[in-house]
């Protein structure tokens, strides 16, 4: 794709003007959004994304578009796991529900940054360095294996990292969140809230999440536009999709293992296109090996939806066995 410089800036403006315009919903009124108010809006972005993938279909031809849309899910299953551990976060500091609009809307914003430099800095090593497909395909494929192996994230299992114990010594933290505000002042004295802690544990998260969702779409598509505008859209709206699933995040027990498979397919398909593309010369004396295929976008797409759609059902049908059981033991 050949995207001009004032298609790039009519993108970031467009997306400076969906972030004030989340900014004033939450800044007029902090509260907790109904579950009609989170399924509009989502629907809004969902509606959004396939709108803007279908003016890439017109404009530059049904490849691109399909690569957008295989990001967009991708980048999106991989946003709802990031939802697991941004419920952990508000339940283990015990951020009032009213606050988590604003907690998930910093959140977005930082992930956003993050990803914004892992794009730049993903871009300028493909271009320069064709053998980064290999790191970026090993690297998906050790996390799709950890990921298999430790399951979804719980309360239990989460260790606050070195930055957040340092901030709790060295800073004075408050009792009380005051208004959801970083700071507030007690007995003539500044003190930070707990939200700063809070801050500083999402961010570290977004920056993790955002090392393993940037190799994951460099393997969908290397045109940085793409990447980018599949990034956006898979980030809007989670603030609204946070509220809208609810206690249905708790139903979905097979994601973590739906998005293992989606994480390892990727990154065999960085490492065979690595090998179709190979310069490397200890590997088949430098020359690119014949046998390992380019896969088609729209495989890629179909074995994205069908793991994601099989991990989903699965997990329904799995967390309705269990609750049925829970009746039948609780009335017996």
């Amino acid at each position: 794709m050949n995207v001009s410089a004032w298609v790039w800036l009519v993108s970031l403006a467009v997306l400076v003007v969906v972030l004030v315009v989340d900014l004033l919903i939450i800044g007029r009124r902090p509260h907790e959004p109904s579950i009609r108010e989170s399924s509009t809006w989502t629907a809004v972005y969902i509606a959004l994304a396939i709108l803007f993938g279908l003016g890439l279909w017109a404009v530059a031809g049904a490849g691109p578009a399909g690569e957008f849309f295989t990001g967009y899910v991708t980048e999106k299953s991989l946003s709802v796991d990031n939802l697991f551990v941004f419920v952990i976060i508000m339940s283990r500091f015990a951020v009032p529900r009213v606050y988590q609009q604003k907690v998930l809307m910093i959140g977005i914003i930082l992930a956003l940054v993050m990803r914004g430099a892992f794009i730049a800095a993903g871009t300028a090593l493909i271009s320069q360095f064709s053998w980064v497909f290999y790191i970026f395909g090993a690297f998906l494929i050790y996390t799709a294996i950890n990921l298999a192996r430790q399951g979804e994230p719980d309360e239990d299992e989460f260790k606050e990292n070195a930055l957040i114990r340092w901030s709790r010594r060295a800073l004075p933290i408050s009792r009380d969140y005051h208004d959801g505000t970083m700071t507030t002042r007690e007995n003539g004295r500044r003190l930070f809230t707990p939200m700063l802690i809070v801050m500083i544990a999402i961010g570290t998260t977004d920056l993790i999440f955002a090392l393993d969702s940037i190799p994951a779409i460099f393997g969908i598509t290397q045109e940085p536009y793409l990447v980018f505008t599949a990034n956006v859209f898979a980030l809007m709206g989670l603030r609204q999709l946070y509220f809208l699933l609810g206690g249905l995040l708790d139903r979905l027990v097979y994601l973590s293992y739906g998005l293992a498979a989606v994480l390892g397919f990727i990154g065999v398909k960085l490492v065979l296109e690595a090998l179709a593309d190979n310069h490397l010369g200890f590997i088949n004396g430098g020359e690119p090996v014949g046998w390992a295929p380019h896969i088609p976008i729209w495989l890629s797409l179909s074995a994205i939806l069908g793991t994601l759609a099989v991990a989903t059902v699965a997990s329904l049908i799995k967390s309705n066995r269990d609750r049925r059981r829970a009746v039948v033991k609780a009335g017996s």
